[in-house]
């Protein structure tokens, strides 16, 4: 019986990004998938003009054979595009592609999504509440709260408890309530989307060396080791709350098949040293399958000889993978 081909849904991210020159190495690639891309075919083209690169666009392709071809959904853009420079306005088209690409999973008519980079800054002074693609696809999918954000590479996983918020904000959503749900999710997800049988979870705290006793901060003491405590009783492998100075480390990485990091920069940081250009970013909680890449929209090296599609590639490889499973 031979197997359905896999759809995979991908978003270029903003336009006067990288994400356009990654679509373009990405036509050059084969996948065992069926890829669509989303964006402006126009802003394509002329870029790949500058690769001297030919983008044909056909409908119904089977697999990805990465011989310059693209399954290929146009959306407008109202201004035109510049390689580097943010537009507003077509920051803001390539949002309502991807508000539209989460719902096309939803409906099951795409198998997976793979997001390319949208600058958050370009959006943040329009009515729209965006502080990243791990919330705004949550809520899309209504399941705002339950989101996990997980960074993952062949050696080492990493999620967080909070994601995209100001630092002094972080205290106030490490509650016993947001913990106990996110472990929990975490642990069925690393379950059921990663074939990990018994995850070895192993929790930072909060504070510097996780707070010492009290000494610099008392969450520690009152929410994160007193849930560790019932979630182990429930059968949960945890291990913590370590300081996060020395989490990534031999002493740990040796026993843990994934990190929670209390938040973003905690866990991010070391993740990042530790495997940039490799890593891929999943959300997971959310009722479909979501990755992207590990880094932003690149307005630097955009039509430069720098970019690397190392992360874009395992991204679209680990969608197809978790699709199977």
């Amino acid at each position: 019986m031979i197997s359905k081909i896999k759809k995979i849904i991908i978003t270029t991210g903003d336009p006067a990004g990288i994400g356009l020159d990654l679509c373009i190495k990405l036509a050059y690639k084969k996948f065992p998938a069926n890829v669509t891309v989303i964006g402006n075919l126009h802003a394509l083209k002329n870029r790949a003009k500058f690769y001297k690169k030919k983008i044909t666009v056909k409908k119904n392709l089977s697999t990805h054979e990465g011989n310059g071809n693209l399954n290929f959904i146009n959306i407008p853009y109202e201004k035109d595009v510049v390689p580097g420079k943010i537009e507003s306005k077509n920051s803001i088209s390539q949002l309502s592609a991807l508000k539209f690409a989460a719902e096309e999973c939803l409906k099951n008519n795409f198998d997976a999504l793979v997001t390319l980079p949208i600058n958050k800054k370009a959006l943040s002074s329009t009515d729209i509440n965006f502080t990243g693609h791990t919330e705004f696809i949550s809520k899309i999918c209504n399941t705002s709260g339950e989101e996990i954000m997980l960074l993952t590479n062949k050696n080492l996983k990493v999620a967080l408890v909070t994601t995209h918020m100001a630092l002094k904000r972080v205290p106030k959503f490490i509650t016993k309530k947001i913990l106990t749900k996110k472990i929990r999710i975490l642990n069925e997800q690393l379950i059921n989307k990663f074939n990990i049988k018994n995850p070895r979870i192993s929790v930072t705290g909060l504070n510097p060396h996780a707070g010492e006793n009290g000494e610099f901060g008392d969450e520690e003491i009152k929410i994160i080791t007193p849930i560790l405590k019932k979630l182990k009783i429930e059968g949960i492998n945890l291990i913590g709350p370590i300081p996060a100075d020395t989490a990534f480390t031999k002493k740990y990485l040796d026993k843990t098949d994934c990190f929670l990091a209390m938040y973003h920069d905690q866990g991010l940081s070391a993740f990042k040293a530790l495997s940039f250009g490799k890593g891929i970013n999943v959300t997971i909680g959310i009722p479909i399958i979501r990755t992207s890449v590990d880094h932003g929209t690149g307005l630097d090296i955009v039509e430069s000889n720098k970019i690397n599609a190392s992360s874009f590639f395992e991204s679209i490889s680990l969608a197809i993978k978790l699709i199977k499973k």
